[in-house]
């Protein structure tokens, strides 16, 4: 079992968890806990050998946590679901479709919706799913209306955005509150809108990076999951930096996916708790 708790930060906490799984014959395999001293919030991530011996886990650790505790309980064998939304860069896409195949990725993916249809082929050799939903000559409330009625086929957890270059409206992402998830290519906050890495060349920076990260009505600002670096110099042209950069991000992409399915991020306003 995982057991996540959010919670106003308190004395006793930790033990009044630990007494009540001791009391469900549960064997605590791992705990970490965190305390944001400025927001007064605690964190506790909890993984246990068993599943309760009673169903009334949940309220029996509500009633040694404060009131309004975010708690969170789960399988470890409960596997996320995912729909993916593309344009036409392939690269994450393949990273993602490679893992799902071979059952590395930590999720299912259940399809893949693309504004463009170039990505199809590569789909159909993994035998997933691809919807084209094209966005031209629509405005953006018809075309977001038809990918709601797409992904209301399926069943999912989380939407991933797998180089997916059309902004969603606030109405749109507010109907998937924290289960949008983003990989921008460049280091948050630089560099943001279109074009990072020719941004990046004209300003002659030494590195470059990617972010990935949910994505709120604030475009690129959204809770920050997993960021990484390289370095690069003087003779990188903005192609060589497009070239590494396509590299990062889905390097950094895979990473954030492997936190999230896993329930290792929470999310505390507008930052994010990691247990890595």
């Amino acid at each position: 079992m995982i057991i996540r708790i959010q919670c106003s930060d308190r004395v006793g906490l930790v033990a009044g968890v630990s007494d009540v799984l001791a009391k469900n014959g549960m064997n605590i395999e791992s705990m970490r806990e965190f305390v944001d001293r400025e927001a007064g919030k605690f964190f506790l991530r909890v993984t246990a050998d068993k599943e309760p011996a009673s169903g009334k886990l949940f309220d029996q650790l509500s009633a040694v946590l404060p009131e309004n505790a975010s708690i969170d309980i789960s399988r470890r064998t409960q596997e996320k679901k995912v729909v993916v939304l593309v344009t036409k860069e392939y690269h994450c896409l393949t990273d993602i479709l490679t893992r799902n195949h071979f059952n590395t990725l930590g999720a299912k993916v259940q399809a893949v919706i693309g504004n463009h249809n170039v990505l199809r082929d590569i789909c159909d050799r993994f035998n997933v799913p691809f919807i084209y939903v094209s966005h031209e000559e629509k405005n953006k409330e018809v075309f977001e209306n038809e990918l709601k009625t797409v992904l209301q086929s399926y069943s999912f957890d989380y939407i991933i955005l797998a180089k997916f270059m059309r902004i969603l409206s606030d109405e749109f992402v507010s109907g998937f509150f924290n289960r949008v998830i983003n990989i921008h290519h460049s280091f948050l906050p630089a560099f943001v809108g279109a074009s990072p890495y020719r941004q990046a060349f004209e300003r002659g920076v030494k590195l470059i990076g990617a972010t990935a990260h949910f994505v709120t009505n604030l475009l690129d600002e959204g809770p920050i999951i997993e960021q990484q670096i390289i370095r690069v110099n003087h003779t990188y042209t903005p192609r060589d930096m497009v070239v590494a950069g396509k590299e990062i991000e889905t390097a950094v992409l895979a990473k954030a996916l492997t936190l999230v399915f896993e329930d290792r991020v929470f999310v505390s306003n507008n930052k994010t708790v990691v247990f890595d």
